[in-house]
């Protein structure tokens, strides 16, 4: 009995030496560095919050109308150039125009001088054939070849009258063709003049405004990165559609400074509080205070 009980208590004791062990090994392996290798492939979603999203409502309208400063100085550089632009091109258009023109006088002048000068081919045929049967008249031996004889002649002095006919004819459209050439080559050297000269005042005009434009554009290529991509289409949706190109305006005499049309009061204070884009009611333009513009 007393046996029996010692092989209990033995077994007891060895599980509960390998139940330490275990724990032991345990604690082992959770302090012990985990390599990457043994880190399952596992796909982690992150927000990446971007500059755009950092900046409040008040600085969005800020860089919306500074944007809309840089681009109506812009504009303004385009109306120093006025219609010159415009001017150019219509004058590329007039001389190419003529050139086209001339052209194809040409082509007519050629196919007319061909014409002429197959209707004189002609011309000398017939005298032959006429020739030709004179001579055979002289030796008919009835009545029948004289006739068909005669009418060949006939019919060959014809062939040369309609001929010389349609010389005269060609002869007078292209002279007619010849003085058209004429008139054009001296319009298009006139034109060509003009063109030359509006092309040196447009580029003594683009080259004044040259740097200060670049400036600009760079200016407003860096600020166009700090908007809200959906806010920056609007804003060009909006100035495309505008007469004179604002986007955003600010409020004059508690109206609208593009369109002018009256702001209620309530509408006015949101404005001012500028914790969202407001736009007119009337013409869609962005609205914003007048301190946020700089205007007291």
């Amino acid at each position: 009995m007393a046996k029996k009980v010692s092989e209990k208590t033995e077994k007891k004791s060895a599980e509960s030496t390998a139940k330490k062990e275990k724990a032991v090994a345990s604690k082992a392996d959770a302090n012990k560095p985990v390599s990457t290798d043994e880190v399952p492939d596992v796909s982690i979603e992150t927000e990446e919050r971007t500059a755009t999203d950092e900046l409040t409502v008040e600085q969005r309208l800020t860089n919306l109308y500074k944007l809309q400063t840089i681009l109506s100085e812009i504009d303004k550089i385009k109306i120093l150039r006025g219609d010159l632009p415009l001017e150019v091109q219509d004058l590329e258009d007039e001389v190419a125009g003529l050139q086209t023109r001339i052209q194809n006088y040409q082509l007519d002048s050629k196919e007319l001088d061909t014409a002429i000068g197959q209707q004189r081919i002609k011309i000398t045929d017939s005298t032959a054939l006429v020739n030709k049967y004179k001579e055979q008249l002289d030796n008919v031996r009835n009545n029948r070849e004289f006739d068909s004889l005669s009418k060949e002649i006939e019919f060959q002095t014809l062939e040369v009258e309609l001929a010389e006919k349609r010389i005269r004819e060609f002869t007078a459209d292209s002279k007619a063709v010849a003085d058209e050439i004429a008139k054009s080559k001296t319009l298009l050297e006139e034109r060509q003049s003009d063109l030359k000269s509006k092309k040196k005042e447009l580029n003594e005009v683009i080259s004044e405004t040259k740097i200060q434009e670049e400036q600009l554009r760079e200016k407003a290529k860096n600020l166009e990165t700090t908007i809200e991509p959906r806010l920056l289409a609007a804003f060009k949706r909006i100035r495309k559609n505008a007469r004179n190109g604002l986007a955003v305006v600010y409020i004059q005499r508690d109206a609208c400074g593009g369109c002018f049309n009256k702001i209620p009061p309530q509408r006015q204070l949101d404005i001012k509080l500028r914790k969202k884009t407001i736009v007119c009611e009337h013409c869609g333009r962005i609205l914003i205070d007048p301190q946020l513009a700089g205007v007291e």
